[in-house]
Order: C-alpha cells, then sequence, then structure tokens
C-alpha cells in the first residue's frame, strides 16, 4: 500500500505515523524519553537519541505493516534547538533545547547592547529571547571554548534526521528565523555579518522550505532504518509549525493552539498578499511553513508539565484528576495559580518568573489544584492571545491539536476563559501527521495532491460557556495583578535557586 512516515521528536516523546494516501492512520508508535536539567535552566538533550529512536519507529511501523510502500519521509522536532556537530558530524556537547532553557540570558543581554534592540527587531522581527537560537550560539562559544573550537555545523532535530537520512545539510526557513538574530525576516536569508559575528566557523545550512524535498534515503539510511534508498525525505520543520499543517491551521487567520507539555500558540498571516509582518516585542515573528507566510507565534513554558507534575505529586491518574477538577466547579473554590513552573516565554517573557498557588486553606482538595492549574493555563491562552490582536494579528479561526485534546474539560474551559470557540479536527496526533502530510504533498502527481480538509475534517467545535464570560473577566484581571504583585519576591527566589544569592535559615534555638 502507497503511505507515507512521519516521525516527530518532541519534548517527552518521539512519535512515528504510518499513512495512507486518504489520510488513514495504519500504524502509530511511540518512545518516552527524558530531558535533561543539569542545572537550574538547562534543558538539553543528547542528539544521538533522536536518531536512535527514529531507527526503532521506523521499523516497528514497517513491520507492523508489512505491505507498506513507502513514497515518502516527512519529519518534525521540538524546537528551535541548537545542536552543534563537528565536521563528522559527532555532537560537540548535548543540544539546547527551546524556550525552557534559560541559560543565554548574559548573551541575550549582550547582542542586544551591541546590535540595539530595535535593529534586532528589524531585521529578525523579534526581540531576543530565551526562545531565540543565536544566544544559545554565543553561549557556547562564551562558555565551552572546548566544544566551540570542534563546531562546524547546526542542527535541529528535523534537520538532524534529515541528515542522517540523506546527507543533505540543510534548514527550513521557519527553523532558521527562530536562530535570532542571526536570520533577515523580510529578506528570507540568513544575514551574512551577524552569523561571520556571532556564529563563525559553523557553516551556513542552506535553507529550504518545510515541504519542499531535501534529499532521497541512502543506501546505508536503508540498512539502519528499513526504509528504501530513493525515497525523498523532505526538509520538515518544528513541532508547533507542523502541528499547524496536520489540522489546516496554516491559513491566513488561523491560530493554532497546540496542547502538550507546553502550549503554543501560532497565528498566522500573510506578506504574499501585501500583509506587514506583524512584530511585536512580547511575542515571536517568525518565517511561516510556507513561502510568503509569517507568523506571529507564542508558548507557555509549562501546560502538560504542570498537570503531569500535580499527577505526580498526588500519585492519582488522570481520570481521576479530570472527575475531581469538574467536581470543583470554576474558579476552584478561590484558587489561582500562575503556571510559571519553568520561567515563562510569551507574553511575558520572565525566565525568572516562577509558580504561585494562591488562596490555599486546608480545606481544598487535589480536584481545587488540578481544576486551577488547567485554568492557569487557559488564563495564559488568553494573555497570549489579547497581545497578538494588540499587534494587530484578525484571528479568524481557532484550531485545537495535540494530546491534551483528549480531555474535554480542559478544552472547555480554555473556550470559557478566552472566550473562543476551537475547532477540533477528527485527527490531534499532531506532528508526526502533518509530517506525513507534508511528505505526502511533496510527493504528490499534480492532480492528485492531497488537501489536508479531506485528510483531517473537522470533528467538534468547543464553544464558550457565556453565563462564565463575566466570572473570568475579574479571575482573568487577578491573574495579571497577581504576577504583577508578586514579581520582585519571585525573582529574588529564582536568584537564590540560582545560587546567587542563599537562602536564610533560621539559627538552632
Amino acid at each position: 500500500m502507497r503511505c507515507t512516515l512521519g516521525v516527530d521528536i518532541g519534548t517527552s516523546s518521539s512519535k512515528g505515523v504510518l499513512v495512507g494516501p486518504d489520510g488513514a492512520i495504519l500504524a502509530t508508535a511511540t518512545r518516552a524519553h527524558e530531558v535533561s536539567r543539569p542545572h537550574t535552566g538547562w534543558v538539553e538533550m543528547d542528539g544521538d537519541v533522536w536518531w536512535d529512536e527514529f531507527v526503532s519507529l521506523a521499523r516497528e511501523l514497517l513491520a507492523a505493516t508489512p505491505d507498506a510502500d513507502i513514497v515518502g519521509v516527512g519529519v518534525s522536532g521540538m524546537g528551535p534547538c541548537i545542536l552543534l556537530a563537528d565536521e563528522r558530524d559527532v555532537p560537540v556537547r548535548p543540544a539546547i533545547l527551546y524556550g525552557v532553557d534559560t541559560r543565554s540570558t548574559a548573551q541575550i543581554d549582550r547582542i542586544t547592547a551591541e546590535l540595539g534592540v530595535d535593529e534586532i527587531a528589524r531585521v529578525g522581527g523579534s526581540t531576543l529571547t530565551s526562545q531565540a537560537g543565536g544566544p544559545k550560539i554565543a553561549w557556547v562559544g562564551d562558555e565551552e571554548p572546548g566544544a566551540w573550537s570542534r563546531a562546524r555545523r547546526l542542527y535541529m532535530p528535523a534537520s538532524w534526521l534529515v541528515r542522517r537520512l540523506t546527507g543533505a545539510y540543510v534548514l527550513d526557513h521557519q527553523s532558521a528565523s527562530q536562530v535570532s538574530p542571526l536570520y533577515d525576516i523580510d529578506g528570507a536569508r540568513w544575514h551574512d555579518a551577524w552569523w561571520e559575528r556571532y556564529a563563525e566557523p559553523v557553516e551556513q545550512p542552506p535553507l529550504l522550505w518545510a515541504g519542499e524535498v531535501a534529499g532521497a534515503v541512502t543506501a546505508h539510511a536503508e540498512s539502519v532504518t528499513g526504509i528504501p534508498a530513493g525515497t525523498p525525505v523532505v526538509a520538515g520543520t518544528i513541532d508547533a509549525w507542523t502541528e499547524a499543517v496536520s489540522v489546516g491551521a496554516h491559513e491566513v487567520g488561523d491560530l493554532m493552539l497546540m496542547y502538550g507539555t507546553t502550549m503554543f500558540m501560532v497565528f498566522t498571516n500573510s506578506v504574499a498578499t501585501g500583509e506587514e509582518t506583524l512584530r511585536t516585542p512580547s511575542m515571536w515573528t517568525t518565517a511561516g511553513a510556507f513561502a510568503g507566510t509569517r507568523n506571529l507565534a507564542g508558548g507557555l513554558s509549562t501546560s502538560g508539565a504542570l498537570t503531569a507534575w500535580l499527577k505526580g505529586l498526588t500519585g492519582a491518574d488522570y481520570p481521576e484528576l479530570l472527575a475531581d477538577a469538574e467536581t470543583a466547579g470554576p474558579g476552584a473554590h478561590g484558587l489561582l495559580v500562575l503556571p510559571y513552573f519553568a520561567g515563562e516565554r510569551t507574553p511575558i517573557q520572565d525566565p525568572d518568573a516562577r509558580g504561585v498557588i494562591a488562596g490555599l486553606t486546608l480545606e481544598h482538595t487535589r480536584g481545587d489544584l488540578y481544576r486551577a492549574a488547567l485554568e492557569a493555563t487557559a488564563l495564559g491562552v488568553r494573555h497570549n492571545v489579547e497581545t497578538m490582536r494588540a499587534a494587530g494579528a484578525d484571528i479568524r479561526r481557532i484550531v485545537a491539536v495535540g494530546g491534551g485534546t483528549q480531555g474535554r474539560l480542559w478544552l472547555q474551559i480554555v473556550s470559557d476563559v478566552t472566550g473562543l470557540v476551537q475547532e477540533v479536527p477528527e485527527t490531534t496526533i499532531g506532528a508526526s501527521y502533518g509530517a506525513a502530510f507534508l511528505a505526502a504533498t511533496a510527493t504528490a502527481e499534480p492532480d492528485e495532491t492531497p488537501a489536508i480538509a479531506d485528510w483531517n475534517p473537522i470533528a467538534e467545535r468547543i464553544r464558550p460557556d457565556e453565563a462564565l464570560r463575566s466570572f473570568y473577566d475579574t479571575l482573568f484581571d487577578r491573574y495579571v495583578r497577581l504576577y504583577e504583585d508578586s514579581k520582585s519576591v519571585i525573582h529574588d527566589l529564582a536568584a537564590a535557586q540560582r545560587g546567587a544569592a542563599p537562602i536564610p535559615t533560621p539559627e538552632a534555638s
């Protein structure tokens, strides 16, 4: 059977899927993994794990579908990640992950001072934050000269897989646009002068769009993976953008909400039709997955990670916690949570933010805590949506995707808090499905190009409860004020956690 293979390398797992020509899922496979947190604010992963898990997933999927005729391979992965390798493609150190890794604060400050915040935003679209790849590259140069002296190539999960499968050294435009400030957003090319200043002697990877074919599976890769030599492999891109592809949320005016370990939001507009590239200091302006598109994006540092933390803390399973949260009801009996348990990305851009649970009493239950955590992520989504709209985003359609969409309560809370209708497609398996679709479109005959609306139609719409609008308007106001009112104390605690200032201990009596 003619089919495409899609693999996504995520923060907590890698997922693979085999998809038939009509979009039907033929087989799926998952490999769980963990990131490394060697120091406060550091989040890393061994890049070799990405390839090892791809090989394992590919072999399992092919074994499960003996009659599969693989006509294309799609790849995606978390990002922006910075994996530097030597001239033999041996990683010089573990990959530094996206905005959840906050180690490069000094480099952000230095590069901003050297280039100027306005010029950085003009060229790259965004100001520098923990999400930006350029300062992470500079951090390696500043802090690990041994590794830096060997660094010759730059990879992210998708491009690393492309390299191992095909031998091609490439990066897609969307991923490149998050290596701020080294990419020219309006010119859709590397900014040579700044690359030379901050990334030499690393070789610039040639740029492709996400759905373009990067190369073909080599004979060596076939011997390792079982995928036939000569099979086309697309360039792929960062998982959130591939998730948007998987549900068709990449047209002008679309906003995708990705429910995962973190929460991600991607709004699409078009420069091809004369629209401006939207810029605002508190969000990320990036290239789109496809030529002619631009995105305004945002992300929460924790969402599913926060619910998983509570699951581990309480020892209850998710069905129990969801049932308890439903019983708790709106407002969780007076609890309010700031979900900044790993710092926060947009729109506050504060790596020193920390989680806060306000209003606790002895009467509160685990269900109240879980409900308040779900509401906290919804309040974070609202904060991002309102910031996007203030920057000029004309949001016409909301599409939800990711593992968190399996729980109806979470979806309903997000709609109630934001006042937004969410469309939920039939298939929410996520980025691996989008990667398979990109491979299908890249390898299809001109008159047989598939449409994602046919592959993955909308299954339901989640509508907000208008009776709760006033209540959640008030809660949102408190949410914003709680951060501002607690920020100075939280920053002191964050400094103490980094070892900048000791936490005093009481004297023995």
